[in-house]
């Protein structure tokens, strides 16, 4: 199933797309995309429908993020070897984790704001592996048994920030508003069998900028998830990004190359669809 979440922001309703790409509510069946409708025996049930019977979503509404309820946003750093080499860090011997904030989630096709004072703000395809069931001490054969489904990220990241004003820590430049689009859609497992075999991209204003696969990951999904849940108890609706192939701003030659107002970003990964955002100057919110 690809499931999603549609309409106005803070109003969105749970919904899928049909098998011929087109919207049905779900609004009937279940009150949102979060932990309970992740649980195994909740999508075995909404795998049960009849999807003809649901009503279609007339016209093109807005997408929020296909997850709501998240109470942890987890990233990977450094998780692929090339993309390592070309930000001139170590490849690392066990996962690199930090946290990116939840009030930095967004539908996948919202606006991009560069943060106030930023001038390095950045891209970054991933895959993003969403948690159904309680996951503590988790052993790697058995980790994906605990995953709801996988979804698009652009892990944005503003690298003054990150790598300069972090002290030695990333979460400063991982978390700004904007900076974790989500979808379009929480594809479930039963229809992406191998998570280590999916092609990703990104362009900006149609020039591709990176080109990677998910079979070259450092640290695959089920390691990640082993290693995540031996330290920290993982739960339904939690949200892993696990890095980026290379391509970003920070490593273009012979300078680096950074998002500005007006920039349009476009990034997909075979079978969970397209994000596009566009990017605009830092305005103060209330």
């Amino acid at each position: 199933m690809k499931l999603v979440r549609f309409g106005p922001a803070g109003k969105e309703k749970p919904g899928l797309i049909d098998a011929d790409g087109k919207l049905r509510d779900l609004s009937r069946k279940v009150g949102d995309i979060g932990p309970d409708t992740l649980a195994p025996a909740k999508l075995r049930e909404l795998a049960k429908l009849d999807v003809k019977r649901l009503p279609l979503v007339k016209g093109k509404p807005r997408l929020g993020p296909c997850v709501t309820g998240v109470s942890k946003f987890l990233a990977i750093g450094l998780n692929y070897a090339d993309h390592a080499a070309e930000s001139n860090m170590p490849i690392p011997e066990h996962p690199i984790v930090f946290y990116k904030s939840t009030t930095c989630i967004m539908g996948p096709n919202d606006t991009v704001m560069i943060p106030k004072d930023s001038k390095e703000t950045d891209w970054e395809v991933e895959l993003g592996v969403v948690i159904g069931r309680t996951a503590r001490h988790v052993a790697e054969k058995d980790a994906l048994r605990h995953v709801a489904g996988y979804c698009l990220i652009n892990d944005l990241s503003e690298r003054e920030f990150q790598l300069r004003r972090g002290g030695a820590q990333w979460s400063k430049g991982k978390g700004c508003d904007t900076f974790g689009p989500l979808g379009p859609w929480l594809v479930t497992t039963d229809e992406i069998r191998d998570p280590q075999d999916l092609g990703m991209w990104l362009d900006v204003n149609g020039v591709r900028k990176q080109t990677g696969n998910t079979r070259t990951m450092i640290f695959g999904v089920a390691r990640l998830i082993a290693d995540l849940s031996r330290y920290m108890t993982l739960l339904p609706g939690d949200v892993i990004t696990t890095g980026t192939p290379p391509g970003v701003g920070m490593g273009m030659k012979p300078q680096p190359q950074y998002l500005q107002p007006g920039d349009v970003v476009t990034l997909g990964i075979d079978g969970l669809g397209v994000q596009k955002q566009k990017v605009i100057a830092y305005k103060a919110r209330r």
